[in-house]
């Protein structure tokens, strides 16, 4: 069952992602190296609930934390903890907030220090293969585009586009359908339709797209290891053009300073 949001509830979805947004840009500007990862999660945890807001993750299905927090060769879905970040590595950052009764969710890639060129690169293609999928919800278009948008891009540059874990609906639930996978085929899918709101999310590979569960039953990384990109956004499908319900842009300001 596809459920299509009424403008008045695309507007709550709209405030839930642009706390998302803020919380991002909230803890961007520590992610340095000697930080750990549970320090940047309880800073958001507070800002989420002193601006109104539930964090969506915390207790969801057992998870323990309020943000996914995933460096490297981790996919999604990695558990904070006290391990200080280090010089050249990335860091994936999922978040979620419930508010009013609906939900927003946005992830966003970081580099920690001084990252190389190589990896750079993968968080650039990434990120870009994120609008090139959101440049197809548009009515009349389907699922498919968007997947096949996102593959295309991606596989130019040699990378690797993980299949098992997808984009969803969102609104009243965290996950709702349809799925949004970052594959598939052309004119294959559900036909797009106005105000239909789903969070759209690359989740893509420097090398295999081959990926594995570890044993806390949450983290996942690549099975060669090799670094992994993850960027998304919460948006709604329009006539013309989709609509971006989060932001990156006060995220990207405390980054370039």
């Amino acid at each position: 069952m596809i459920y299509y949001k009424k403008e008045e509830e695309i507007d709550l979805i709209r405030e839930s992602s642009l706390l998302v947004a803020k919380t991002h840009a909230e803890i961007a500007g520590l992610i340095k190296p000697g930080i750990n990862t549970l320090e940047i999660d309880e800073i958001a945890e507070q800002f989420i609930r002193d601006n109104g807001g539930i964090p969506a993750f915390k207790g969801y299905r057992g998870f323990p934390s309020t943000l996914c927090m995933s460096p490297n060769e981790q996919v999604v879905h990695g558990i904070p903890n006290d391990i200080a970040l280090e010089d050249g590595e990335i860091l994936s950052i999922d978040c979620g907030v419930v508010m009013n009764g609906f939900y927003g969710d946005s992830a966003f890639t970081y580099e920690v220090g001084n990252v190389n060129t190589e990896t750079k690169q993968l968080l650039k293609i990434t990120k870009e293969s994120l609008y090139k999928g959101i440049e197809q919800a548009v009515v009349g278009n389907r699922i498919g585009d968007i997947g096949y948008a996102v593959q295309k891009y991606a596989e130019e540059f040699g990378y690797g586009v993980v299949r098992e874990l997808v984009g969803h609906g969102i609104g009243k639930s965290l996950h709702e359908y349809p799925e949004v996978p970052n594959y598939g085929k052309k004119g294959k899918g559900i036909k797009l339709k106005e105000g239909l709101v789903i969070a759209v999310e690359p989740m893509i590979n420097m090398g295999t797209e081959q990926i594995l569960q570890h044993n806390d039953g949450w983290t996942i990384t690549t099975i060669d290891k090799k670094p992994s990109a993850h960027f998304e956004h919460t948006i709604v499908v329009r006539k013309g053009k989709a609509e971006i319900l989060s932001s990156f842009k006060e995220i990207e300001k405390k980054i370039n300073g």
